[in-house]
């Protein structure tokens, strides 16, 4: 029995090769031969070929982000959350090994498409928006960490023509910041209706840009550009020696100008109008009001440890540094380096409450945290979801509230500490230190009372059964 797989998430750092090592282990105690294929942020990693593709019994998409299954056709493709193919592989390679099973293969394939149908009705825009996030992130990143390092310079250094710190914020604002909003437009589109997608995304996008409404409007300019096409797709008929002018020219034609224009005289405006008074309130808040916030950043990006709910976050705060709003992003990366770091505390100072298993993944979960990679807090969360996930959520709250109350800033959109040093990166580094240090304290201590709550029920349950 063989089964191949393609794992990719959002971000393609942790998630993407998490997934592939639970299959691979998985596969192995059940005894089936597995070929993994990860799209991670490095690109296509282990390539399934078409020999393998023949081969397989089976399919199994474990996702974050758009795959495109052109290449499948013909096989049984079990798709799952890359959440999923992490807590439970096992169950995951059962499905595929029963899907060759003309009765099981039939009764996954129902089940498949009411559930398409459902995730389509309550999670597709989400899906559409991750994808967008995960092509808009190494844009992001390189030209964050690039805006960053031409502060070392001075904060307005790079205004003087012809300095290195000018060609640094040349690269990182003239070029990859510019690029972040079309970007995201565009592999929005492109997850809706596939290649045909990207042109009239990418327009949508650039122009959100010029007229000012920031990432909103490039998320909606990517979500109607995509839907359009898909229109245009299902409703254009031509005949078949014309087909071929449908990618090339019918479509990206017609869906570009219809979301130029809408974005020019239609929505560009009122968009741009909503990101300016937000963008205002942002600038101006304190007080209570920054601290509910950074709670609410914090425990979004805790939730669901660099899935969903935590990307949205995310993206919130690297939307708005283009807006020249650099609180929430703070907030945002305080709260995601605190659930691995408040676990791998908590390793160390109860570490009679933890496995050897989760001792040795604490150490890992050190330099994760540093890292920015809030991935590094899965394993605990798997193993003692009940105990763990309210932990980093309390602890990512506090880090995130006191980020904001203390008016930390962050020009970086990622690198965890390794940005620290780099001057004027980050504003009030003492206070945002402090956040991150009380945020992952908190964690280590909440997830030690309750383990130790949960230690002392265990022991007596066992005391009962031992005594009948």
């Amino acid at each position: 029995m063989k089964v191949v797989a393609v794992t990719n998430c959002p971000t393609g750092i942790a998630h993407t090769y998490m997934a592939a090592e639970a299959l691979q282990k998985a596969a192995e105690k059940l005894g089936v031969d597995i070929k993994v294929e990860t799209q991670g942020s490095v690109g296509i990693e282990n390539e399934l070929t078409e020999k393998d593709i023949a081969e397989a019994h089976a399919v199994i998409l474990a996702a974050g982000a758009k795959i495109p299954k052109d290449r499948f056709q013909g096989k049984t493709i079990i798709e799952v959350t890359v959440g999923t193919a992490i807590k439970n592989p096992e169950d995951v390679i059962r499905k595929a090994i029963n899907s060759e099973k003309k009765e099981a293969r039939y009764v996954i394939d129902e089940i498949s498409k009411i559930s398409a149908q459902r995730k389509e009705a309550r999670g597709g825009v989400l899906k559409h928006l991750l994808t967008g996030v995960s092509f808009m992130i190494p844009f992001v990143v390189a030209g964050g960490i690039t805006i960053a390092l031409s502060f070392i310079f001075g904060i307005e250094a790079f205004k003087e023509k012809g300095t290195l710190a000018a060609a640094l914020m040349d690269i990182g604002g003239g070029s990859a910041f510019a690029l972040m909003v079309p970007v995201l437009a565009g592999y929005i589109a492109y997850s809706i209706a596939d290649r045909p997608g990207i042109a009239p995304g990418m327009i949508g996008g650039m122009l959100a840009s010029k007229i000012g409404s920031g990432f909103l409007g490039g998320i909606i300019a990517g979500l109607i550009a995509g839907y359009t096409v898909q229109f245009l797709k299902k409703n254009i008929k031509l005949p078949r020696s014309l087909e071929g002018l449908m990618p090339v020219l019918i479509l990206p034609l017609i869906s570009s100008l219809f979301v130029g224009l809408l974005m020019i005289y239609v929505i560009g405006k009122p968009i741009e109008t909503i990101m300016t008074g937000l963008t205002k309130w942002l600038e101006g808040m304190s007080g209570i009001n920054a601290i509910i916030l950074g709670a609410i950043l914090g425990l979004m990006m805790a939730f669901d440890m660099g899935g969903p709910v935590n990307k949205v976050a995310y993206t919130f705060g690297v939307g708005l540094l283009g807006s020249a709003v650099y609180k929430p992003m703070a907030a945002v990366m305080a709260a995601g380096m605190t659930p691995p770091l408040g676990l791998a505390l908590a390793t160390i100072i109860f570490k009679k409450r933890f496995t050897k298993g989760e001792i040795e993944a604490g150490k890992a979960a050190w330099v994760l945290g540093i890292s920015f990679i809030t991935e590094g807090a899965i394993p605990f969360a798997a193993a003692d979801p009940i105990r763990v996930i309210p932990s980093i959520m309390t602890g990512s709250a506090v880090a995130g509230a006191l980020s904001m109350l203390f008016g930390a800033t962050l020009r970086a959109p990622h690198g965890g500490i390794f940005v620290l040093p780099i001057p004027n990166a980050v504003g009030n580094l003492g206070g945002y230190i402090t956040a991150i240090a009380i945020g992952s304290i908190v964690t280590a201590f909440m997830v030690g009372f309750l383990k130790s709550i949960g230690k002392e029920k265990n022991q007596q349950e066992e005391i009962k059964e031992s005594v009948a």
